[in-house]
C-alpha cells in the first residue's frame, strides 16, 4: 500500500493487507452505526469519517490497525488507552489481540458528539 494514492475509501479496502481486512471491515461498518450522518472520505491517504469536518481516521498494517481520533478523543479516553501504543494523536491496535471495537466505537461517538455540539446555531 506504501506509496499509492487512493481516491475512494472502496479504492483502499481493496488493497488492504489480508491479515488486517476482517478488523478494518468491522470498524468500517461499526462506525457507520454510532455516525449515521457522516460520509466517508480518503483523507492523507486512509479512510476517515467526516461530519463537518474529520471525525476519525483509521489505517491498515501489516502488525497493527491505526486509529487517529484528533483532536482530543485520545486525551478523554487515555486511561483505556494506556495498553495500547500510542502516539500524538494515535493508537496502535495489533492484531495479536482483540480488536477493542466498543472503545473504538465510543471514542467516534465522542468525535461525533462534538461535532453535533459545535455545530448547534
Amino acid at each position: 500500500m506504501k506509496g499509492k494514492k487512493f481516491s475512494t475509501v472502496d479504492d483502499y479496502f481493496k488493497e488492504i493487507p489480508q491479515v488486517a481486512l476482517e478488523r478494518m471491515n468491522t470498524i468500517r461498518r461499526e462506525l457507520k452505526t454510532v455516525a449515521p450522518l457522516a460520509s466517508e472520505v480518503i483523507s492523507y491517504n486512509m479512510p476517515a469519517l467526516k461530519y463537518k469536518g474529520i471525525l476519525v481516521y483509521y489505517a491498515a498494517y501489516e502488525k497493527h490497525v491505526g486509529f487517529y481520533a484528533v483532536p482530543n478523543a485520545h486525551e478523554h479516553f487515555a486511561k483505556e488507552l494506556a495498553g495500547y501504543k500510542q502516539g500524538k494523536g494515535s493508537v496502535q491496535f495489533p492484531h495479536d489481540r482483540p480488536l477493542p471495537i466498543e472503545l473504538i466505537k465510543r471514542m467516534t461517538a465522542y468525535r461525533y458528539q462534538q461535532q453535533l455540539d459545535d455545530n448547534k446555531p
